[in-house]
């Protein structure tokens, strides 16, 4: 493998990590060249020297997101990888939509039709989650730009993850959580990035806000480990240091990583990766 990058060269907002057979695949939001129009992935075999970029998604005419691609997640589902990315069209609501390819290198084709999240919703940051029944769920968040206080939601999936086979449910809202500051005007909360995680007994969400320093990454926690729980955000940040959008992933050693991009200003975001221990990710 020819590797060309280290980490802190990579120009990234919303990293995300798949491991799979000895290498690290990362994707994310471009930032770089004020190129918005598609997707790369980076490859690598220890998290600091990286291959890349090759593009994964590219625009094509007819495609109904037009700008604001933004936080691509490749999930491995059922023998294939499914790419969850947002996008917003000229005469459509952002939404998130999933495409479905053969490998994590994509390319990656159009496997729903248009956005999975409501249509006259303004949505993004769409993640999967499977139950431990073996159902899937797009969680999501209901934009702030347009629900004032942006809230985190799911809706049940169809086995072949195509399409939404619910109406959409309410986690948590934004001003649920203690730490989270105003955006804008009065009532105005942000909710992005979340990212479903279970621990030995407990389902937990990584999502971000803003606090009054700035970008900020922390917790919920679902009160019976069900999707379908009452989801209470925890009162403090798990990272409020300007840097956001986080996931976490298991290492081939067995260790767990905490990946966000930092800072939260562009042109400057990069991937920032950190160990992390199921201990501080427990209820305190």
């Amino acid at each position: 493998m020819e590797y060309k990058l280290k980490t802190n060269e990579i120009n990234i907002r919303d990293p995300f990590v798949v491991p799979y057979e000895g290498k690290y695949y990362m994707y994310g939001s471009r930032s770089w060249l004020g190129l918005q129009q598609g997707f790369d992935v980076y490859v690598s075999e220890d998290l600091e020297n990286w291959s890349g970029p090759v593009s994964v998604f590219d625009y094509f005419e007819g495609f109904w997101g037009e700008k604001d691609f933004w936080a691509p997640e490749v999930h491995f589902y059922k023998g294939k990888f499914y790419l969850f990315a947002s996008f917003k069209g000229n005469d459509t609501c952002r939404g998130t939509a999933i495409f479905v390819g053969d490998s994590p290198k994509g390319p990656f084709k159009e496997h729903s039709k248009g956005a999975v999240t409501p249509t006259d919703w303004e949505c993004l940051d769409g993640t999967l989650y499977v139950s431990p029944e073996g159902k899937p769920y797009m969680v999501f968040c209901h934009e702030w730009l347009q629900a004032k206080d942006g809230t985190v939601c799911a809706v049940e999936l169809s086995d072949d993850l195509s399409c939404a086979v619910s109406e959409p449910f309410l986690m948590w809202h934004a001003s649920d959580a203690p730490w989270v500051a105003q955006c804008r005007y009065e009532g105005e909360y942000v909710t992005d990035g979340p990212y479903m995680v279970t621990l030995d007994d407990e389902l937990i969400a990584i999502w971000s806000s803003y606090n009054e320093r700035g970008y900020a990454v922390s917790i919920a926690r679902s009160d019976d480990g069900t999707i379908y729980g009452r989801w209470t955000p925890d009162e403090k940040e798990l990272y409020d240091e300007n840097g956001g959008h986080g996931m976490i992933f298991e290492t081939f050693e067995g260790t767990w990583k905490f990946v966000c991009h930092v800072p939260n200003s562009s042109p400057d975001e990069r991937p920032f990766f950190r160990d992390i221990t199921k201990k501080e990710l427990e209820r305190k």
